[in-house]
């Protein structure tokens, strides 16, 4: 019988395990049996969930999800796929939900992904034609679809979150994002990896704020040394086992069969810790080979999970000098969170652009101004070619270059990302706030400069407008208008601000606040 994870995740008092399984890159052989062996065993063992599927982890070519997801499933055990925004664009991605949906797999976590590894050939183009919010409201219509031609079960989509950040600017970031996820349609959220017991409590003390009803299941990973250094050293975004647990970890596993039971030992602490918490699950990774270290974590969590506040101080690594929204030992009633009690430093030039581009906008591109009317007219005098040509090639094109390195998009965003350009500036082109990949306020992929939305944080702050990162979300990107004036595209309403499609209109009705 299959057991169903939706159910499970709702029902009362019950607390959901779900295991992550990681494909090969081979289609047969002794990772793929060693896969389904893990997701036969969980089947029968019974306290598992579900099973969830990575998506090409790392952005390198592994066995699709959902053919290996559809031969679990066909066994019994309930199935999350992952599914990324990094390797199709939005016709694909929509092609692929109706494709799990005709398949029956309707439990996804919906993702940014990692930046593109290494393909055929080299490294694979990115696409990021939508980003996770997107993905969201996506999943959310089509369901909506699904319904009307008689299907009654959705999609039911969970998100996941990054809890475990270092300065206030990715910490708030991570939240408002997550806060869009959740309006966007998110039903569960799933965190990234940490050693944090007062992250992990930021975070239940974070959804109660905003009032997230979706239940949080934490990440929890039998931790090896080869992993903990890949973490250690940041390849694995968003994930963080500081230098302190590091060493730990090695002295551990100076006798192999020692260090094999600290790992269980910890993953099994942790998983009381977030119960106790009041975390609605927990997501085991790190498990290779068999279902055995699983079984052993949770016969462990069995008989200590009423101790679980003796085991907070295993899981005290916090980063150096990291941000925490809430003070340490207020238990009940925390109140709000501490964005923007204390000044940030803001670059003279960061003040200065942002200064300098909001004051143009609130003038220029702003319907409630009293020359709105002059500028529309004036864009319709200049919609023929000539006047068009004339205007991007003098005016529009030399300044947006030069103030924003504009791609000219054509569908302009800079408006919700403290101005500054989401296509040239961030490598996954995200609308609706930050991937989970960035460290110390340093992007992912490009870890020589800030992260857009590090940087859009500073200057929103500076300016007492940081409620701009969680006010409704922001629709994709009108590729239609690629290459054409962003100037008379929002004068004449012919993008994403004033287009009436039923995406726009539905992204307009979804609001937050942190």
């Amino acid at each position: 019988m299959l057991r169903v994870f939706q159910n499970d995740l709702y029902e009362p008092g019950h607390f959901v395990v779900t295991l992550e399984l990681v494909p090969g890159r081979e289609a047969t052989g002794r990772a793929v049996d060693a896969v389904m062996g893990i997701a036969r065993e969980a089947f029968a063992d019974g306290r598992v969930s579900a099973v969830s599927i990575t998506d090409n982890p790392g952005g390198n070519p592994s066995l699709s999800p959902d053919v290996l997801g559809y031969e679990i499933f066909n066994i019994g055990m309930d199935v999350i796929v992952h599914f990324t925004c990094r390797d199709m664009n939005r016709v694909g991605m929509e092609s692929r939900a109706l494709q799990l949906a005709r398949m029956g797999m309707k439990n996804i976590l919906a993702l940014n992904g990692d930046f593109s590894g290494q393909g055929f050939g080299g490294q694979g183009a990115p696409v990021f034609d939508l980003d996770s919010v997107q993905l969201q409201i996506m999943l959310d219509m089509l369901s909506d679809r699904l319904h009307a031609a008689g299907d009654p079960d959705p999609f039911f989509a969970g998100c996941a979150v990054s809890p475990f950040k270092q300065t206030e600017a990715e910490t708030f970031a991570q939240y408002a994002k997550l806060c869009r996820k959740v309006s966007a349609g998110a039903r569960f959220i799933i965190t990234q990896l940490g050693y944090d017991a007062r992250k992990f409590k930021e975070l239940v003390q974070i959804c109660d704020y905003m009032n997230l009803e979706a239940p949080l299941i934490g990440s929890v990973y039998v931790l090896k040394p080869k992993a903990a250094a890949i973490m250690n050293a940041g390849r694995v975004p968003g994930a963080v086992v500081t230098d302190a647990l590091l060493e730990r970890i090695r002295t551990e596993w100076r006798d192999k069969a020692a260090g094999r039971a600290a790992a269980i030992e910890r993953a099994a602490r942790l998983a009381a810790v977030l119960k106790g918490l009041g975390y609605g699950g927990i997501h085991i990774g790190g498990i290779h080979g068999s279902f055995d270290e699983v079984g052993r974590i949770l016969d462990r969590l069995e008989q200590i999970q009423g101790q679980w506040q003796a085991f907070l101080a295993d899981f005290d690594y916090p980063q150096a000098g990291g941000f925490y929204a809430f003070p340490k030992d207020r238990a009940a009633n925390w109140g709000p969170p501490k964005f923007g009690r204390r000044p940030l430093r803001v670059p003279l030039r960061e003040r200065f652009a942002f200064n300098l581009l909001s004051g143009m906008h609130d003038i220029v591109f702003n319907r409630e101004h009293p020359w709105a009317p002059m500028f529309e007219r004036l864009c319709r005098r200049l919609d023929g070619r000539i006047g068009r040509q004339l205007l991007t090639e003098l005016v529009e094109d030399p300044a947006k270059q030069l103030l924003l390195d504009c791609q000219k998009c054509g569908d302009c965003a800079i408006q919700h990302v403290g101005f500054l350009c989401p296509e040239s500036q961030c490598p996954k082109h995200t609308r609706n706030g930050a991937c989970g990949g960035s460290c110390d306020g340093r992007c992912e992929v490009f870890p020589e400069r800030y992260c857009v939305w590090y940087r859009a944080y500073l200057r929103l702050s500076h300016a007492g407008e940081t409620v701009e990162m969680v006010k409704r979300c922001v629709p994709p990107r009108m590729w239609e208008l690629n290459k054409t004036s962003s100037w008379l595209n929002y004068h004449l309403q012919r993008d994403h601000q004033g287009s009436t499609h039923t995406i726009a209109l539905r992204c307009r009705a979804r609001s937050c606040t942190l």
